[in-house]
């Protein structure tokens, strides 16, 4: 099962998760714990075309690779959870890291997290989003389906994952109209470890406890 396949997933009825639970169960489960999300050297040219110029970074690292703009730790707070059913399956969790970066000398954005957003969904976007939990505390982009993931059991590559600036995002910048616009792309260079097979089951239970109740929330808005 593919990145690219998650976020279907969530937007399955109940029964068509609980028919693929045991095959997510019989699968090695993992957990991102340490590693480098890089943005490309392109995102500030993209920026800039919009009226963003890149005037400081803080507490950021050397980008992997380094001919990319800027690099963000992961920190400790990272919760992300995946299965190595079919070569990379997102489970639950968020990726968290550490940094910012300002523009104009006026807005300053950072310590971003990654994670799944229900109701994102769409031809172009995953449903994975990165939002700033710095200052503005809203989503800056959508993030599209990645190329192939490269897994080794200890290291987790998604590379080339488009950043689509989001309609919150947009609205910020006064511009409706850039909602969707391709402004670079990321790649996240991580280290796993794995996780216990009681772990895994209950990570596995969780997501489907959650869609569940998101399932019986909507019948009840639509019935009532």
């Amino acid at each position: 099962m593919r990145f690219s396949q998650f976020a279907g997933i969530l937007s399955c009825t109940a029964a068509a998760f609980i028919s693929i639970t045991p095959i997510e169960v019989e699968a090695a489960t993992f957990k991102v714990i340490s590693g480098v999300t890089s943005i490309d050297r392109d995102h500030e040219n993209i920026l800039q075309s919009i009226g963003l110029t890149l005037t400081d970074k803080n507490n950021t690292v050397a980008p992997i690779p380094s001919n990319y703009l800027v690099g963000f730790n992961i920190d400790s707070a990272t919760n992300f959870i995946f299965s190595d059913e079919g070569g990379f399956t997102p489970l639950s969790g968020t990726i968290e890291h550490a940094g910012t970066v300002t523009f104009n000398n006026q807005i300053t954005v950072g310590e971003f997290s990654i994670g799944f957003a229900s109701g994102r969904t769409t031809k172009d976007a995953s449903g994975f989003v990165l939002r700033d939990t710095f200052s503005l505390d809203t989503i800056l982009f959508d993030l599209s389906l990645p190329e192939p993931v490269e897994f080794d059991g200890q290291n987790l590559t998604i590379p080339d994952v488009k950043l689509l600036v989001s309609p919150e995002f947009a609205k910020i910048l006064k511009n409706p109209e850039l909602t969707g616009l391709f402004a670079g792309t990321a790649r996240i260079d991580a280290q796993v470890a794995a996780v216990p097979e009681s772990d895994s089951v209950l990570a596995v239970l969780a997501v489907g406890a959650a869609l569940l109740a998101t399932r019986f929330y909507t019948r009840k808005i639509k019935y009532t």
